[in-house]
């Protein structure tokens, strides 16, 4: 399988193009965009209370709920393809995923702000599996300590991007708003919870 090792410091991060084929890619997108239980939530950012910029839903197999942001998520149960998928992924990474966050990006407008997966329950050094499906689009890297540092790449439809190690510790990421007229996006970000 293509992969490909970010050149970036203190973080290992490996892309896979066509982790999907475009037949296996659009099957997915087209029965998790139906099926998943989306929701949005409210979030609050300096002190301001609006509703999150994507649709969410949360998955896992135990009970534990997830927070982030001051949103506390309860799962449901893994559904039938996000099982499937996330079996591939682990074939792959070695790695035994308990949750899933799912995002829902509906248009150009909808995003995702600065932030690392570092939160207490994902561990030390967490593993974070991000598949996407769908309108491509673009995913920004910056050091923690340096924001003139940045990697700027491009997730494609049935990608898989794989972040380990020390990157959370050093680097935020982000799906920024953009205002091209551009379809949806879904992302499954497959996690560890201790």
């Amino acid at each position: 399988m293509v992969s490909e090792k970010l050149k970036m410091d203190s973080a290992e991060v490996i892309y896979y193009p066509h982790f999907f084929n475009q037949q296996e890619a659009d099957f997915y997108f087209n029965m998790l965009q139906k099926k998943l239980p989306w929701q949005q939530d409210e979030i609050t950012v300096f002190g301001k209370t609006h509703l999150q910029p994507r649709l969410t839903a949360f998955f896992a197999s135990k009970k534990s709920s997830y927070t982030y942001s001051n949103i506390t998520m309860k799962p449901h149960p893994f559904t039938e393809e996000l099982s499937a998928i996330k079996n591939e992924i682990e074939l792959v990474t070695e790695q035994n995923f308990t949750s899933c966050l799912a995002n829902l990006y509906r248009k150009g407008k909808d995003s995702n702000g600065w932030h690392a997966d570092d939160e207490k329950e994902l561990g030390k050094n967490p593993v974070i599996a991000s598949v996407s499906f769908g309108t491509e689009r673009v995913f920004k890297f910056r050091k923690k300590a340096d924001h003139k540092i940045q990697h700027k790449m491009i997730l494609e439809h049935g990608s898989l991007l794989l972040m380990r190690g020390e990157t959370q510790h050093f680097w935020q990421h982000q799906i920024p708003k953009t205002q091209k007229n551009i379809g949806a996006r879904i992302n499954l970000t497959y996690r560890k919870i201790i």
